[in-house]
């Protein structure tokens, strides 16, 4: 939660910059960042640094109409040994004004301040918006909403400042009597010098009524770069947003170079016939003392039966749905006190880390969808290793049967929030999130904002736009940009990779223009989204922790923090994701289904196929993978093809190998030849111990959860241990990891492994680790890559229907889905105004539904 009095590091921080301020100076309490998203080139790093550097105690961000970096900004000031003052600057529209909205800057004093201003801009997004701009109305501030805030009268661009320019005194007078009493005497006369026009006409009205009406002054520079010769950037920047060309000689031009971050002594001397419009800005850094408790948890609550706690319900819940599973778990089950003991150790450790309500929440949400038609997913992610979520209907993937952790989703050892990712169909995803909302309140259930930022191809669009170069030629440029899987490719990597880039650079002064102004710009946050998954639930209202924020016409709200923040917040994040695959699974099995019920069969339920069907794995074989989920790309083929499955531990393997570190490391290589080898060719287990570990492996060490049980057999390792071990050989220190070898060297003589071969062994653990997968999410993914494949090899045409009514929309997908239903012999009519349905379907009087048809060569 955010309030006042939370650590004492941050306080002990606060406090000594508050002594610093004793000192005379300034501190700038006016500021737009990055994510004031149309205006501004200031990034909170360089800004905090640039603050420290000049020997400023404080300073504050004002970004406008949200606080989107506050939490980044908190953390980096703190670090920076800078005392952090929390603002906004909003749009206000006062009664019966007819003139666009003006600029007012408000400015958390405390806690109490912090939760007006949230609550001010999440009602100025969800009911003052009004051409995207979000309002606030004068009704709410007389209705108390100031409270704890400090008010800045916003300058020339303020109600007040416009009633002054237009010579409407006794209207400025009226304004300025509301302000101090909505604010209880915290209100300012902001008055600026930056060379814009009118500044000076309204400075000096502003100060006389001041005088007259006895109210304070305070000076500010309305920053938006940090330094001069920034100046050219902004512009760009707010051309990039406003649509404009730089050259362009009627643009509006709102800005000066003179709005940068000047120091105390320019602004001192800038001020010096105003002296205490500098010093009333230090008094009201001292006022303002906001503190973060970040960190802290704040679950939301779950409606429990009467006279039971969470521990007792989901204990009850859990063991009702473990019973339902073991009676549907088929032929040769394993022993059921196997299952009843797993269940017993992950219902301790969920109730002694105090997370019962976020299993028993995120069931009831899955049930529900399941009990409305909603597909869900099987699992995703290291969730699918709890036996709890299988018994509570979470996931479907029995994790015992498929030697998945509980321990590397909720290590009992390591406190940290569980968090499942639970995928949708992508039509019903939506209808889930209103469950949600309605269950636990509209007003404590918001998405996650998240950031589109300045990437290298698209700013180097962007800048070419606004300097007016041809398209052709920026498009050139752009299209030089390398685009590599997983690497963050910026203007400067592929000035070192790209030798006709550089050539271009060195040679052609507009190219060079066009690179240097992108690199000033690249990274900055560019707009704001909603994030794909995430959502939040709040045990309060969502106002108390963090504003809200939303688009136009979009129904749903985004916090106004992203994941991250939302987070370190306290608030807890669910992963309610969409999944295009999901969508097809249902329309095929419902068209199937609605033809075997006409012809008196008993309905498929892909949840429960048979898990090794020769035609499918026969599809699989002849590499007809085409929308077979995670098989479709051409490398992906290409390694099907080699590798040849032919059972589930090798679908589940093949996602864990298909990727840079595996491919490159010749970790599959050896993989797929240890696949064939023939009897003749023994596989290295490593140790005789763990050959029940690695025997779906081949040998290999594929996954994380390997490494874990490798600790665990030799070294007598506990499961959260062992986690710990995965982690800390991620990161490759060099210290730690002598550390780790010894530890686990010594613990494996002392079970009877010699020395020299726990070294070995360790050391294969270290490289490996590095290149491990997540078993759980693959063996998850898995069964969603089976379940199509197993559709696709028995029901071509209700398959590939439904596959293609996903694609409605994308020509290209389409035209590749036709080339695989010729290649699967199904024929595609026209369409036909007296048969055609919306969607593409099976036609029913073909007669035609094949199944078990072997794959085409």
């Amino acid at each position: 939660q955010l309030r006042t009095g939370a650590r004492a590091a941050d306080a002990r921080t606060i406090l000594m910059n508050e002594a610093r301020m004793n000192e005379p100076g300034f501190v700038h309490l006016h500021v737009h960042t990055e994510f004031s998203i149309v205006d501004s080139v200031v990034r909170i790093p360089d800004l905090v640094a640039a603050t420290a550097a000049a020997n400023m105690p404080a300073i504050a961000i004002t970004d406008q109409g949200n606080l989107f970096g506050l939490v980044k900004f908190y953390r980096a000031a703190l670090a920076g040994g800078v005392k952090p003052i929390v603002g906004a600057e909003i749009w206000y529209a006062g009664e019966g004004d007819q003139q666009a909205p003006a600029r007012l800057v408000l400015l958390c004093r405390n806690g109490a301040g912090y939760a007006s201003l949230s609550r001010l801009l999440t009602r100025a997004w969800l009911e003052g918006q009004r051409g995207g701009l979000p309002i606030i109305s004068p009704d709410w501030l007389e209705a108390g909403g100031g409270t704890g805030l400090v008010a800045l009268s916003g300058g020339r661009d303020g109600v007040l400042g416009r009633a002054l320019l237009s010579g409407a005194t006794e209207k400025a007078v009226r304004v300025a009597r509301d302000f101090e009493r909505w604010f209880g005497g915290d209100f300012y006369v902001e008055v600026q010098r930056t060379g814009r026009p009118q500044e000076d006409d309204y400075l000096h009205a502003a100060v006389e009524l001041a005088s007259h009406a006895g109210l304070p002054v305070v000076a500010t520079n309305d920053v938006r770069f940090l330094r001069p010769d920034e100046f050219e950037a902004h512009e760009a920047r707010v051309c990039i947003q406003s649509g404009h060309v730089l050259a362009d000689p009627n643009r509006p031009r709102t800005y000066s170079q003179q709005q940068y971050l000047r120091s105390p002594a320019e602004m001192c001397q800038l001020f010096a016939d105003l002296p205490e419009a500098l010093a009333n800005s230090v008094a009201i850094a001292q006022r303002c003392s906001l503190t973060l408790a970040l960190g802290e948890t704040h679950l939301p609550d779950y409606a429990l039966p009467d006279g039971l706690t969470a521990d007792d319900f989901l204990r009850l819940e859990a063991g009702a749905g473990l019973a339902r599973r073991c009676a549907s778990l088929g032929t040769d089950p394993l022993p059921p006190a196997e299952y009843g003991e797993r269940l017993a150790t992950e219902v301790a450790v969920i109730c002694r880390m105090g997370f019962p309500g976020y299993f028993l929440i995120v069931a009831d949400f899955i049930r529900w969808a399941k009990e409305h038609g909603i597909p869900v997913g099987p699992g995703r992610g290291s969730g699918a290793g709890s036996l709890v979520a299988w018994a509570l209907g979470i996931t479907d993937l029995d994790p015992i049967r498929h030697d998945l952790l509980f321990e590397r989703f909720l290590n009992p050892e390591r406190v940290s929030m569980p968090d499942f990712d639970i995928d949708f169909c992508m039509e019903g995803r939506d209808r889930v999130i209103d469950y949600v909302s309605d269950r636990y309140g509209r007003d404590r259930v918001s998405q996650i904002i998240t950031y589109g930022t300045m990437a290298a191809r698209a700013v180097v669009r962007d800048v070419g736009r606004v300097l007016g170069m041809p398209y052709g030629q920026t498009d050139r440029i752009a299209k030089l940009m390398p685009n590599e899987p997983g690497v963050e490719m910026t203007l400067d990597i592929a000035l070192s990779q790209v030798a006709e880039l550089r050539e271009l650079y060195a040679g052609d002064d507009d190219v060079r223009e066009l690179i240097d102004l992108g690199r000033r710009l690249e990274g900055l946050v560019r707009n704001a989204g909603r994030h794909a998954g995430g959502l939040v639930i709040a045990p309060r209202p969502l106002t108390e922790f963090t504003p809200l924020y939303q688009v136009e016409g979009e129904k749903f709200t985004v916090t106004q923090f992203d994941k991250d923040d939302v987070e370190a917040a306290g608030l807890v994040k669910f992963d309610v994701l969409g999944l295009r695959t999901l969508t097809v699974i249902d329309r095929a099995t419902r068209a199937i289904n609605a033809i075997r019920a006409a012809a008196g069969e008993p309905a498929i339920d892909v949840r429960e196929l048979p898990m090794d069907d020769p035609a499918t794995f026969a599809l699989l074989r002849a590499c007809r993978t085409t929308a077979v989920f995670q098989l479709e790309s051409r490398g992906m083929r290409d390694l099907v093809r080699r590798l040849q499955p032919d059972n589930f531990d090798d679908l589940v393997a093949l996602v864990a190998l298909y990727r840079p570190g595996p491919l490159q490391s010749g970790m599959v290589d050896d993989f797929i030849a240890r696949k064939h080898a023939g009897p003749d060719q023994p596989v290295d287990y490593l140790h005789p111990d763990l050959e029940p570990v690695l025997r779906a492996t081949y040998g290999v060490i594929l996954y994380q959860e390997q490494v874990m049980q490798i600790a665990q057999r030799l070294a007598g390792y506990s499961l959260g241990e062992a986690d710990l071990l995965r982690r800390a050989m991620g990161k490759k220190k060099a210290e730690e990891m002598a550390m780790q070898r010894s530890g686990f060297t010594e613990r494996a003589a002392a079970r009877g492994t010699d020395p020299a071969r726990a070294t070995y062994i360790f050391d294969l653990m270290e490289k490996f680790a590095g290149y491990g997968f997540n078993k759980s999410h693959s063996a998850a993914y898995a069964v969603l890559t089976y379940q199509t494949a197993w559709l696709k090899a028995n029901y071509p045409a209700a398959f590939m229907a439904a596959v293609m009514t996903t694609e409605m929309d994308d020509t290209d997908a389409l035209v590749i889905h036709k080339r695989e239903c010729d290649l699967l012999q199904l024929g595609l009519l026209p369409p036909d105004v007296n048969q055609s349905a919306y969607m593409f379907q099976v036609e029913a009087s073909l007669g035609e539904l094949p199944r078990g048809r072997p794959a085409p060569d």
